[in-house]
């Protein structure tokens, strides 16, 4: 016991001996801390109050939109036109400048109905019934000179349909033709279709426009 009492002592003498003689000195405080800051002037408290607001997040970008599906583009037809009728629907045609998109389409069709005035007897009677329609404004018309009970009548159209020789009458009665009426006929007559390539929707309304300005006609698909 007397010998671990003696060790401990002679272990506290040399710590003491050691930490008082032989330890490293403890390093200096800096004295002067801020002297060898950069630019310290600059350097300032701000209350909290001061501080500005913080940044908003910003939204998502926003995805980007898919593709537009292609326009579907189509050929249409108007018609049917006579021979003599087909030059006046081109012209109602022209302020669209189609230009190599317009063609045509040529076909015989049997005409069951026609719009026309009664035979006037004499050639010298249907030249003035012409003069009475150039008058209200009425420039188709046809002066049938085949012999038969219709030589010298007046021919203002031929249609397959009963309801297309009507519609041709009534505007034919707002023109103030008093005298034309429908009657049935079958004949043979040459007749013309306007197609129009690359018709998308915008010009197929156009299309429908110019084409209830004239009577009879009717727009559809090319075949």
């Amino acid at each position: 016991m007397r010998a671990l009492f003696l060790v401990l002592l002679l272990a506290n003498i040399g710590f003491f001996a050691w930490w008082r003689y032989l330890s490293p000195p403890e390093t200096p405080a800096d004295p002067a801390p801020l002297a060898r800051q950069i630019e310290p002037e600059k350097l300032k408290v701000v209350a909290p109050s001061a501080l500005p607001p913080p940044a908003a997040p910003k939204p998502p970008a926003a995805a980007t939109p898919a593709p537009a599906a292609p326009v579907a583009l189509k050929c249409i037809e108007w018609g049917s036109f006579t021979l003599t009728d087909a030059p006046r629907a081109e012209k109602a045609l022209e302020p669209l400048a189609l230009g190599v998109r317009l063609g045509q389409r040529r076909t015989e069709e049997t005409a069951s109905w026609w719009v026309y005035i009664p035979s006037q007897k004499t050639r010298q009677g249907a030249l003035r019934k012409t003069e009475e329609l150039r008058e209200l404004g009425v420039g188709e018309y046809f002066i049938m000179q085949e012999e038969g009970p219709q030589r010298w009548a007046l021919s203002l159209g031929v249609f397959r349909s009963e309801d297309a020789a009507q519609a041709r009458l009534a505007a034919l009665r707002r023109q103030g033709v008093r005298t034309a009426q429908v009657g049935q006929r079958e004949t043979v007559v040459p007749k013309v279709w306007l197609q129009v390539s690359n018709v998308d929707p915008a010009l197929e309304r156009r299309l429908t426009e110019i084409a209830l300005q004239m009577e009879g006609s009717e727009l559809r698909a090319c075949p």
